[in-house]
């Protein structure tokens, strides 16, 4: 911080353009981050001596009031913790996105519905703002294929735990003789780039595709050839939108979705730990699960990397899967704090 506050009491700061909004947006972050570490610090000490007092006189209304003001601050304390391992740059932005089904058939197709109803009442919870970019649905039932951005502080830092593929089982309700079946779907999370982000892309690069769009959309749809498909050549990277009405809000969505892909290509090539988050991504069916989600013959949702359980399985597909990421994130930030 003393660093930051040097560079900006420089004579030349503000003539550095850049550079300036940079150091300053660091600025602000620390001081967010400063700011609730001596909050729940000045919470503590004010319920040491509420504690005192309530034991000097024997007051237990005064004590359960300080009990549970610690559970807040135990959870406030948590989140400091967990905020302090998102601290790469692409952790604290917006995030984009991929659900597809796997082995299954029309039983994947429906559970990569659920998934993505799953994230969207978790977005929706936490004050997120969500947009769909392209979607391919399912041939009876369900989604193929689903694309859309998160918008919201740390969606990047929390959703990248969610990479990998889930897997379902459960009685199938397109089966007439009630079988159990099981169900694979992948999640794929990248970073939302930001404008000031540099990423360089050559139009000579890019091969792009227009297409009749083919979801909802009323009398637009299948009329004009509105849908985008862009291919970058040097890299095999495909991307695609149909959800706005025009051909030109498909290609600058489709444009943003690629750089977030090549963006994700070049930390990649940075820094190391991106090809631990690559690593997950496997084959879309048995073996490969980074969580089982349990309907039948009893209810539970295990992930696989960390051994943590729930029971309650509505409340996870209604978007509770907070603990999840948490534990998934705090067991990845303890093993880089010990190499």
């Amino acid at each position: 911080m003393r660093d930051l506050e040097k560079k900006i009491s420089a004579a030349d700061f503000w003539s550095n353009g850049e550079d300036t909004e940079k150091v300053l947006k660091k600025r602000k972050l620390l001081q967010s981050g400063i700011e609730s570490w001596e909050t729940q610090h000045n919470a503590l000490e004010d319920n040491v001596i509420l504690f005192e007092l309530a034991v000097q006189e024997q007051d237990e209304k005064t004590a359960a009031e300080v009990e549970e003001s610690l559970k807040h601050i135990e959870q406030g304390i948590h989140g400091l913790e967990l905020h302090h391992m998102l601290q790469q740059e692409e952790d604290q932005g917006s995030a984009i996105v991929d659900i597809h089904s796997g082995a299954g058939g029309t039983e994947s197709q429906d559970w990569a519905s659920m998934l993505f109803r799953m994230y969207l009442r978790w977005g929706e919870k936490r004050g997120f703002v969500t947009e769909i970019i392209d979607t391919l649905p399912g041939d009876e039932a369900g989604l193929k294929s689903v694309t859309f951005t998160m918008a919201g502080k740390y969606a990047y830092g929390f959703l990248k735990a969610e990479i990998g593929v889930h897997r379902l089982v459960r009685i199938s309700p397109f089966d007439a003789s009630r079988r159990r079946h099981t169900s694979f779907a992948s999640v794929f999370v990248y970073p939302d780039v930001e404008d000031d982000i540099n990423i360089e892309i050559n139009e000579a690069d890019l091969r792009v595709d227009t297409y009749r769009s083919s979801g909802a959309g009323g009398q637009h749809v299948n009329k004009t050839d509105s849908a985008v498909r862009i291919t970058h050549i040097p890299t095999g990277i495909v991307v695609q939108c149909q959800n706005e009405r025009s051909q030109h809000k498909n290609r600058a969505m489709a444009l943003k979705v690629l750089k977030a892909r090549l963006y994700e290509l070049q930390l990649k090539e940075k820094n190391e730990k991106m090809e631990e988050v690559h690593a997950t991504k496997k084959e879309i069916a048995w073996g490969s699960q980074i969580r089982s989600y349990i309907m039948q013959p009893y209810r539970m949702v295990k992930d696989h990397r960390t051994n943590l359980e729930v029971g309650n399985v509505d409340a996870v597909m209604d978007g509770e899967i907070q603990e999840f990421m948490y534990t998934y994130l705090m067991g990845q930030g303890t093993r880089v704090c010990e190499q």
